[in-house]
């Protein structure tokens, strides 16, 4: 079984990139697809959800794998969870560090969440090049969206400048993910229904798509 490696990476605070991490994480393992979750962002939020999914469901029946390592241990950390799981995705840290470009070379995939805004458009640009340096595959979702909002439609423009592929899928800016999250849960599990548990369905659908090479633009 060919492990996929999805590494969610942005360079500015703030853009939900923890948030999308475990979303997503939750929504290629409720495919049926053995999933694990690499917390290298020193600020551990990843790895806190995950104490406190422990504590409420149980430490056997979590549904993920979920570890975190630092620096040169990365990449033996990537290659010991291949041999078990079909997805494992990378919550990299901000800032382009050492480690950030190692959770991207070793990636499939790179998925960076966005808000859309001008200036976040722009601080994009570096983890862009990283990866294609490396010529992985780059996604850019656009994330924490305002509900209508008429800076998606300047947004759409700004990215198509840039010429990088964009999720069809949307995220918008929901106040289910942050309680979800603040109970070691997801949107998926506490309000299945909700828009914001289809949102991330969709995108985890539209990685799988792209994973397995079916993805146009």
């Amino acid at each position: 079984m060919a492990a996929r490696v999805i590494t969610v990476a942005q360079q500015k605070g703030g853009a939900g990139k923890t948030t999308v991490t475990v979303h997503l994480a939750l929504a290629l393992a409720a495919l049926g697809e053995k999933t694990a979750v690499i917390d290298i962002d020193p600020q551990g939020s990843l790895s806190h959800w995950f104490r406190l999914r422990q504590a409420s469901l149980g430490p056997g029946k979590t549904g993920l794998v979920v570890t975190d390592v630092h620096g040169w241990r990365v990449s033996g950390e990537i290659d010991r969870l291949a041999r078990e799981c079909k997805y494992i995705l990378v919550d990299s840290p901000p800032h382009a560090q050492t480690e950030a470009k190692a959770a991207i070379r070793a990636a499939h995939l790179v998925v960076i969440p966005v808000q859309a805004s001008p200036l976040d458009l722009w601080a994009t640009k570096p983890t862009v090049d990283i990866a294609k340096d490396a010529k992985v595959p780059v996604m850019l979702l656009l994330n924490r969206l305002p509900i209508k909002s008429p800076l998606q439609e300047e947004a759409e423009r700004v990215l198509g400048e840039m010429g990088v592929p964009v999720a069809h899928a949307r995220i918008g800016n929901r106040i289910g993910f942050a309680t979800s999250m603040s109970e070691g849960r997801g949107i998926g599990e506490l309000a299945p229904k909700s828009a914001g548990a289809r949102e991330m369905r969709n995108l985890a659908l539209e990685v799988v798509e792209m994973l397995a090479g079916h993805h146009h633009h």
